[in-house]
């Protein structure tokens, strides 16, 4: 199977793929094939019709066919691409097992509890990420791996807060049943997307939350460190902004497609990267 992970990454139009894009060619195409991995395994579980006892099938083949990728050869072209950066870059391998109960978690649960359970998953599906890319662009400082978990998670809560209408259509409610209750706003109003006082302040809940994580991202970024994570800051400015785009809607994420646009990603990325460039 023949598989262009450049392509997958443009196609999909993700900011990742404007904020790496500055990277040296073989930085660059080792993170085009990272998130061509991540991006194949979330469509297993995101597109298409099927029952999620088929897709679950889907994902536990996809994981067999990684672990032949890793420890012989598998027939994805796409994962013995990805088994080669993996000992290239000397990435853990346990990020991407990580990552693939995250997608199962998906499958499994279409509701969460409390915070702490969000963030479980959070970290599995986002933070995991974080930390195959912080190999990829190399660094000093452990640190940096903090780093990588907090963006992580303030970058995933964010993407919670902008699809909890989406979301719902497909029976998935990522706010915790907890904070649901807490203010008063209840399943039957999110299903049915009424966006109100209570949907408003929840929001605001969430976002203050998300925006915590993005402030201790920051806490744990050593300067020195700073000139190679270009990449993940490009990805934490566009985040920042998108999150400051919500709260500028009065948190109406039911009625207003909320995103930042190429123009601005790429303005973004590239001022990033001069500004570590050339102050670095």
């Amino acid at each position: 199977m023949v598989d262009s992970s450049k392509q997958i990454a443009k196609e999909s139009k993700s900011s990742f793929y404007y904020a790496f894009s500055l990277l040296s060619p073989e930085k660059r195409d080792a993170m085009n094939t990272v998130y061509a991995f991540c991006r194949k395994t979330d469509d297993i579980v995101d597109e298409g019709f099927e029952t999620d006892e088929v897709k679950y099938e889907k994902l536990r083949k996809w994981r067999i066919e990684f672990e032949k990728a890793i420890y012989g050869r598998s027939d994805y072209q796409l994962l013995n691409k990805v088994a080669a950066i993996i000992k290239q870059f000397n990435i853990p391998l346990e990020h991407f097992f990580e990552l693939i109960v995250g997608m199962e978690m998906d499958l499994q649960h279409k509701r969460y509890f409390s915070f702490e359970d969000l963030i479980e998953y959070c970290y599995r599906v986002a933070s995991t990420v974080g930390l195959m890319c912080i190999e990829i662009f190399g660094y000093k400082n452990k640190s940096t791996r903090d780093y990588a978990i907090n963006l992580g998670l303030a970058m995933q809560l964010t993407n919670i807060i902008r699809d909890v209408g989406k979301d719902s259509e497909f029976g998935r409610i990522y706010i915790p049943q907890q904070d649901l209750k807490l203010f008063n706003y209840s399943e039957k109003e999110l299903l049915e997307k009424k966006y109100n006082f209570n949907f408003r302040e929840l929001m605001a809940y969430e976002a203050e939350r998300a925006k915590n994580y993005f402030e201790k991202a920051d806490q744990s970024l050593d300067f020195e460190d700073k000139p190679s994570m270009f990449p993940a800051r490009a990805m934490q400015h566009i985040y920042s902004k998108l999150l400051h785009k919500i709260e500028k809607s009065d948190y109406d994420v039911l009625n207003n497609k909320i995103k930042v646009s190429k123009v601005e990603k790429v303005a973004i990325s590239v001022g990033v990267w001069a500004k570590y460039s050339l102050v670095y």
